[in-house]
């Protein structure tokens, strides 16, 4: 079967024969970089079989004595068609009437058969399911954590302002080999899910005792803004949203955990840490990691009152929520 890093296509092979007609195969297996036996078969094949023979042929073996009898494979397709059943069903109903395979058996069968999706066997192609949306409908529904790691930039400056290859770059790598890292900064934020108002601080660690002391000061900032009731804060997995600290730290509010390595479940907070990266912290370069610390400050402000948002209408985030808040952003203009 043809790969990648196929010498031959079926072209190639077709040259392979032409030029065989008048030279030894030896001589044009080394002139096209490949075996002597590769060339051979390919010659061979050609002699018995023509340009068919130049086709690739498939791997299946051609006597598979522990294959799925074809009427076993014929009830699996008619009990899916018609039940809309899980392999892990079939399979079931299969062992209740005799006939012992696997539920792993049974999902490659739906696979070949082209009906391991619902949408596949669907008759307008719709999937039966009504999927459970969960969307913020006011301000505090919903308040989504997170945590985004960082390098911390050296003073003077990183490669990222001199170059990979330059003097201070070299410095720092020094200093890394005799036990001085630079270390990392990490960059907690919250979010509002319903005006994407957003409050990032750099801190020097992720553990529970900062976790909860950022949420504290998150609380003080929404509550600034209106949002003094937090219903719901979602989170991902990690070490210090498990503790019990940050637990007794909700004061009321339900802690909702996403579904393990799932961040999609926490989209919209991973989607401001991805605009946080392109616009704020790669989109220039830093002298100093309190340089970086200090203009995020500014960028706070930036992207609650001044940067336009779609979720928003193309307005900022803090346009959402309620007048309270307009002499607010007045101060900040």
């Amino acid at each position: 079967m043809s790969h990648r890093n196929a010498p031959l296509s079926v072209e190639g092979r077709r040259r392979l024969v032409r030029r065989c007609q008048d030279r030894p195969i030896a001589h044009v297996a080394a002139e096209m970089g490949i075996s002597r036996a590769c060339a051979s078969k390919w010659v061979g094949r050609y002699r018995l079989h023509g340009d068919l023979g130049l086709l690739d042929r498939p791997s299946t073996p051609h006597r598979q004595p522990t294959r799925t009898r074809g009427e076993i494979v014929a009830r699996i397709e008619r009990m899916r068609r018609e039940h809309k059943w899980s392999a892990a069903r079939i399979a079931f109903e299969l062992r209740a009437v005799g006939t012992t395979i696997s539920r792993r058996t049974v999902t490659r069968h739906l696979h070949q058969l082209g009906l391991n999706r619902r949408r596949f066997i669907d008759p307008d192609g719709g999937t039966n399911r009504t999927g459970r949306t969960i969307t913020a409908r006011w301000p505090g529904h919903m308040i989504h954590l997170d945590v985004k790691k960082t390098g911390r930039i050296p003073d003077g400056g990183g490669w990222r302002l001199h170059g990979r290859g330059s003097e201070q770059a070299k410095r720092v790598a020094r200093t890394k080999t005799r036990g001085s890292k630079p270390g990392y900064v990490y960059l907690h934020s919250a979010l509002d899910g319903f005006s994407r108002l957003a409050y990032t601080e750099a801190l020097p660690d992720e553990k529970a005792a900062t976790a909860v002391g950022f949420l504290h000061r998150a609380r003080a900032f929404f509550a600034a803004h209106g949002i003094d009731r937090i219903q719901r804060i979602v989170t991902d997995n990690g070490a210090c949203y498990r503790a019990g600290d940050f637990a007794r730290a909700l004061l009321g509010s339900r802690h909702q955990r996403i579904t393990p390595y799932t961040p999609r479940h926490n989209g919209k907070v991973e989607r401001y840490q991805r605009i946080l990266s392109e616009e704020f912290l790669y989109a220039r370069s830093w002298t100093s990691e309190s340089h970086r610390a200090h203009a995020l400050t500014t960028w706070n402000v930036h992207y609650n009152y001044h940067r336009p948002h779609t979720a928003a209408g193309n307005r900022p985030p803090a346009s959402r929520l309620h007048t309270g808040v307009t002499n607010l952003m007045a101060s900040y203009n």
